[in-house]
């Protein structure tokens, strides 16, 4: 199964130069996919609360880069690995224009984009940006409308929706994959992994429980089914922020923290019973570049041994 690496973005790693030289080292090791995240901003007094521990945002946070610029890096950093994106949150500019930049960057890498999509979870994150707060899923539904539109191309391209309004339009350049770049959907909502199953080409979501991970991938399987779509065809990536620690953890708080061995034994036994994905992410736990990749390194082993 694939193996991916989140590409250095936020805190002390936000420096597009350890990004490209992290993309490059990560494809050599062996790395099939290379993903990036999206934040904006660290509210001071915030209305939501970070969705982890106690609630409280990650000091990191208050630095983090643009991760379709950092694509853009890795793109010219790399010729063989998967770039993409986990998740981006979409509904923050308008379709039409992140149609454009979502085809140039699938036109620089050669067609190697994954396009992951999210609603995000921050109402302050949403007021900065000038989005509703309500309707996100409806606008989400249109998004991807407009997307397709505009990635299927030609000289009649048009959308009338509820929010936007394409007329009828010539778009000549278009994605290297066709029909589109593959789109992936977060969320653990019902709604979400509804949507998921429905029109995506596979879930992106985080290592969790293997009991949880199986009620969510048939909540995926059932939607896909009352589409009329193939559940195996359905890609499930999960996304690990673990501490990694020299001596084992306890059992229950494993993915979350453990060893490099306890890690791969988690991910061995989701990539053998659905054949997910790992997208390990070593932003809370590497203190130096030089770290970030030897732990990669490590991980990228233990998996493939």
């Amino acid at each position: 199964m694939p193996i991916g690496l989140a590409l250095p973005q936020y805190g002390a790693f936000a420096d597009p130069a350890l990004t490209a030289r992290v993309a490059a080292e990560a494809e050599a090791i062996g790395y099939d996919h290379l993903w990036t995240a999206d934040r904006i901003l660290v509210p001071n007094d915030p209305r939501s609360r970070y969705p982890g521990g106690d609630g409280t945002f990650p000091a990191e946070f208050r630095t983090f880069l643009d991760p379709l610029t950092l694509l853009t890096v890795a793109a010219g950093a790399t010729g063989r690995v998967r770039l993409g994106t986990s998740t981006l949150n979409a509904l923050w500019q308008p379709p039409a224009l992140l149609a454009r930049t979502l085809t140039t960057i699938d036109r620089l890498s050669g067609g190697r984009l994954d396009v992951g999509i999210g609603l995000g979870w921050s109402r302050d994150e949403y007021q900065a940006v000038g989005v509703p707060w309500e309707g996100k899923a409806a606008r989400l539904e249109e998004t991807l409308d407009v997307l397709e539109a505009f990635w299927a191309g030609g000289e009649d391209v048009r959308h009338t929706g509820a929010l936007w309004t394409v007329p009828p339009s010539t778009v000549l350049a278009l994605p290297v994959q066709r029909p589109r770049p593959p789109v992936l959907l977060g969320g653990v909502s019902p709604a979400a992994l509804e949507r998921a199953g429905r029109r995506s080409d596979g879930w992106l979501g985080v290592a969790l429980p293997l009991p949880a991970l199986s009620g969510i991938r048939d909540q995926l399987h059932r939607a896909a089914r009352a589409a009329g779509r193939d559940p195996l065809a359905l890609r499930l990536i999960l996304r690990v922020n673990p501490v990694i620690t020299a001596t084992p953890a306890p059992a229950e708080q494993v993915p979350q923290r453990g060893t490099i061995g306890q890690l791969a034994d988690y991910f061995t036994g989701t990539m053998r019973r659905w054949g997910a994905e790992p997208l390990l992410d070593l932003h809370r736990t590497a203190r130096s570049a030089d770290e970030y990749l030897a732990l990669a390194r490590e991980f990228h082993a233990a998996l493939a041994a």
